[in-house]
């Protein structure tokens, strides 16, 4: 494969980068399914986190953060779905801190170089006889389970490789995430891991993820809840042999796009995946005062149960999004907003346009529904992924535990 630019960054066949290995298995949380897993760096990784900030972090969430924060630095990453080990008080950290050490030591590894991540239920028990038998059975595979182990209410894994050249060699930059419901970031309910064999410093990477997740991971809803186990979490081995990326240099910046092409996917991924959704709505507000509140007004909109309603009903209520916008205390000009459905022209200067109901409930059965949005107030611009709500989603989360 030839790349010589950020122009020829290509999305290729799902495999991990140079010297990771992963793995997965079925521990018993689930019934018929693999639950647990790992990822594994032949080397210490340079690591990079982000966290729910929901006031009740599981006490895995909470450990990762710690041991990310000593040095940005992990060498693998131990993961389980079916249990959140989240709301056990005293127990719950001491599960953690003994899943970690349990890998660790399967691994011959420092404990410190071990993140922890958990999704499920909230509130019982982690069952740490399980948790040692799955550890047990984890080996240094190139095992794509992986991406399907850590699923809960997910209809598919969401997964992701983008490769890209830098300093003459080859990136591989892949990542893998989990989120359907519970999903309203500063974070979702959602874990996320990206491994790549790029060669970045720790403080760099912690910096690229921050910013990245603002605009991809922290602009998806799917029903205005903050889940207490999220976190996305990034490993950088070096094993591509580059130079070190350093932000201002061409090399820094095709990477930053390949990076930037992997979380927008998964975010997406994430947002069309919504529990019992059946479209992808993408929200793109221009005219904004400012970046903060374009992204504002773009959430606002693909939050609203009315406009998430209004969509599964395939509705052309315009009013639904009108409202929306006005919830917020961005900059508008009231009498300048235009509203567009997949390219249908509904309001324009803050009235509507008369067009034909038929058109626009045509338009709306489409998988993917599109909402640009002129506010009319400045230049800067801002987007937002959800999804409509359905019947599906009640019943869904009705009998979770069940």
């Amino acid at each position: 494969m030839q790349m010589t630019s950020e122009d020829s960054i290509e999305v290729s066949k799902f495999t991990w980068p140079k010297g990771f290995y992963a793995d997965s298995t079925h521990a018993g949380l689930k019934p018929d399914q693999d639950d647990m897993g790992w990822i594994y760096s032949e080397t210490p990784a340079d690591a990079a986190g982000v966290y729910t900030t929901n006031q009740f972090q599981a006490a895995p969430t909470k450990l990762t953060k710690l041991t990310i924060n000593v040095a940005h630095q992990l060498q693998a990453v131990v993961m389980n779905s079916g249990n959140a080990n989240s709301c056990n008080g005293e127990q719950g950290e001491t599960d953690a801190l003994l899943m970690q050490k349990m890998a660790a030591d399967r691994l011959k590894i420092d404990a410190s170089e071990v993140g922890i991540a958990s999704t499920g239920v909230i509130g019982e028990p982690l069952p740490m006889a399980k948790i040692k038998d799955g550890i047990s059975q984890l080996k240094l595979t190139h095992n794509v389970g992986l991406t399907k182990a850590i699923l809960t209410t997910d209809t598919h894994p969401k997964t992701i490789t983008v490769k890209c050249m830098v300093d003459g060699k080859e990136i591989t930059t892949t990542g893998f995430c989990k989120g359907s419901g519970m999903i309203h970031p500063n974070m979702a309910t959602m874990l996320g891991f990206v491994t790549t064999d790029a060669a970045i410093a720790g403080a760099d990477l912690q910096h690229l993820l921050s910013t990245t997740v603002d605009e991809t991971f922290n602009q998806i809803t799917v029903d205005g809840d903050t889940s207490t186990n999220d976190m996305v979490v990034v490993m950088a081995n070096g094993a591509a042999e580059n130079e070190p990326l350093e932000e201002g240099t061409a090399d820094y910046s095709t990477f930053v796009s390949a990076f930037k092409k992997v979380l927008t996917h998964l975010a997406q991924e994430i947002a069309g995946d919504g529990e019992g959704a059946s479209k992808l709505v993408e929200v793109n507000v221009a005219g904004a005062y400012s970046h903060l509140e374009g992204q504002q007004v773009a959430k606002a909109i693909v939050g609203s149960n009315l406009v998430k309603a209004m969509i599964f009903g395939e509705d052309g209520n315009w009013g639904r999004i009108m409202q929306a916008i006005g919830q917020t205390t961005a900059h508008v000009d009231l009498n300048g907003v235009s509203v567009s459905i997949n390219g249908l022209q509904l309001v324009k200067n803050s009235l509507g346009t008369g067009i034909d109901d038929d058109e626009v409930t045509k338009t709306l059965k489409q998988k993917k529904v599109t909402i640009d949005v002129d506010l009319n107030a400045g230049k800067a611009t801002g987007t937002a992924w959800g999804c409509d709500l359905t019947y599906k989603y009640v019943q869904i989360n009705a009998s979770y535990r069940s």
